[in-house]
């Protein structure tokens, strides 16, 4: 049987690489930082990274990781209800509940778990999901799994999303959900209009904290923050793998009956191991270290704000941002690939993004910052684009 999937896989692959849709992985010899290590032995600076606070090499991060796995081991060969939950795991729910200011957490593999099982224990076919037309391909799967009626409204449009919400106004429960930052255009989630919105029509809200959480936010607590709600929307998802040290791991935070009944019926909880000790000691430190200070989010604000005003002033179409993405509109799929593979040999590790990622015809090179850029580093990458933009006819 196999021989008939096999041409017709090849097929398809074919005609993705000459689409020019074809995704090459590129290998890093180094630990993840601003400045990188290819397998071809070159040296270059990440710029497309989710590392925005500069803490995946931390050392702080590696020591409490490196403490865990002396005290508490390796793995946990268990899910949580089983033999899987350790006083570690206890501390990094209470301490991500405290930053976010919500009722409790539950801790997930990945926030693609965390979305992925959060809509099916709650919601039926009484329910209605209103979602965002750009939320991450993680919260649509979850909706996919959930039996509740499904709304979509264009992204950010409040004017659709109240339509949305009139058509699902019969509904038993309504839940809008959206992304706070959505990760290809680095825009940020009108949550106070959302908010608005849900009180006149009696909704709850869920917000994916995962590009918006140590980035967002005078005090990188997210778009919560930002708007002045932390602690009123109902669910909250996250990650760790991002601004949070760059590891694994996801989370699920808010109200305190929801918290509940998601460690009673979510699937990708009650069947997957437990996240490693080491990662929530990790991530036990990594939530201290923000609470302290707010110099790493200060330095990427700034690095963020040149970055995008001197790639704006040498020609780029660059779409704004209240986030650390600045996404370099290209169009063009082959383009994209061309020009990310001729700034990987100016010293600058970028990516381009092209259909299915985003839509056909809104190719870009989304540019992630770091706090741990230097101005140099930012220099470099800006002069970098502006002599291959030039090059390529992208820029003048």
């Amino acid at each position: 049987m196999y021989d008939n999937l096999k041409e017709y896989l090849q097929k398809e692959i074919s005609e993705i690489r000459n689409a020019g849709l074809y995704k090459n992985e590129r290998v890093i010899v180094s630990a993840q930082g601003a400045t990188i290590k290819v397998s071809t032995g070159q040296e270059v600076l990440n710029f497309c990274a989710n590392n925005y606070l500069g803490l995946s090499n931390n050392p702080k991060l590696i020591q409490s990781a490196k403490d865990a796995l002396d005290t508490r081991g390796y793995g946990m060969s268990s899910v949580r209800f089983i033999c899987g939950t350790q006083d570690l795991h206890k501390e990094l729910e209470a301490k991500i509940a405290d930053f976010f200011g919500t009722e409790d957490t539950i801790l997930y593999a990945a926030c693609f778990d965390a979305n992925g099982g959060v809509f099916e224990p709650l919601l039926g076919e009484e329910d209605a999901i209103i979602s965002d037309a750009l939320n991450h391909a993680s919260i649509i799967d979850g909706v996919r799994l959930c039996k509740a009626q499904r709304f979509r409204y264009n992204n950010a449009d409040m004017a659709d999303l109240e339509a949305q919400l009139i058509a699902a106004q019969n509904c038993r429960f309504k839940l809008i959900v959206t992304d706070g930052v959505f990760s290809m255009d680095g825009n940020v989630a009108p949550l106070d209009k959302i908010y608005e919105l849900a009180n006149k029509y009696n909704a709850m809200i869920m917000v994916d904290e995962s590009h918006s959480a140590g980035v967002v936010g005078k005090t990188g607590r997210g778009v919560t923050e930002l708007y002045n709600l932390k602690g009123k929307m109902e669910i909250i998802t996250g990650t760790l793998g991002k601004a949070f040290g760059g590891a694994i791991g996801g989370f699920t935070t808010g109200k305190k009956e929801i918290i509940e009944m998601l460690r009673q019926r979510s699937r990708p909880y009650l069947f997957s191991n437990s996240i490693p000790p080491m990662v929530a000691a990790a991530g036990i430190k990594m939530v201290d270290m923000m609470s302290e200070t707010n110099e790493l989010q200060d330095q990427l604000h700034e690095n963020t704000a040149y970055y995008s005003q001197k790639m704006m002033e040498a020609g780029f179409d660059c779409k704004p941002t209240q986030s650390a993405i600045v996404a370099v509109m290209l169009y063009d799929a082959k383009l994209s690939q061309e020009m990310a593979a001729r700034l990987l040999n100016e010293g600058i590790y970028v990516i381009g993004f092209y259909y299915p990622v985003v839509p056909k015809d809104k190719a870009r090179i989304r540019v992630q910052i770091s706090a741990a850029h230097t101005r140099e580093n930012l220099d470099k990458c800006i002069a970098a684009f502006t002599k291959v933009g030039k090059e390529l006819g992208v820029i003048k």
